[in-house]
């Protein structure tokens, strides 16, 4: 007798920028760049603090979801998971905190690591990596914000 194998879904294509949601944070549309060269996606974190609680270290930041912007900051706190050496794209390397939260792209909801960095020279405020994307998502580089910009 066979049996039948649960159908996988068909990952979704998305374009080379796209708009983000953080529901965990109540962020709404930030725009990313989608990069399949990046492991993990990298969120600008302003102004981080870091404090230690009874179940962990944790760290609150704000966040600017409107580049050149600090009419919609808002600040958020997540536990940190872990500390990550990550390669920036000008080829150093960075000790950066790595948070977990729920992201929201084309209708998919899921959660994914996100490493706080500094931005602020960045085009983007946000890169959604390929863990990120893995399973879920094909990138078409002609196109950008096929889900609203």
């Amino acid at each position: 007798m066979m049996t039948s194998r649960p159908k996988r879904k068909t990952p979704k294509s998305i374009g080379w920028r796209e708009r983000v949601s953080l529901p965990d944070f109540n962020v709404i549309g930030v725009k990313a760049k989608v990069d399949s060269g990046a492991q993990t996606s990298s969120i600008h974190a302003f102004r981080p603090r870091f404090s230690q609680r009874d179940d962990g270290e944790w760290v609150s930041f704000e966040i600017h979801p409107r580049r050149r912007s600090r009419k919609d900051a808002i600040r958020v706190s997540a536990i940190v998971k872990t500390h990550r050496w990550i390669r920036s794209s000008n080829g150093k390397r960075e000790l950066r905190p790595v948070i977990v939260t729920t992201m929201s792209l084309a209708g998919e909801v899921f959660e994914a690591e996100l490493t706080l960095a500094n931005r602020h020279l960045m085009a983007y405020r946000m890169i959604l990596g390929r863990s990120a994307m893995r399973g879920r998502f094909t990138i078409d580089p002609g196109k950008s914000y096929l889900f609203g910009e």
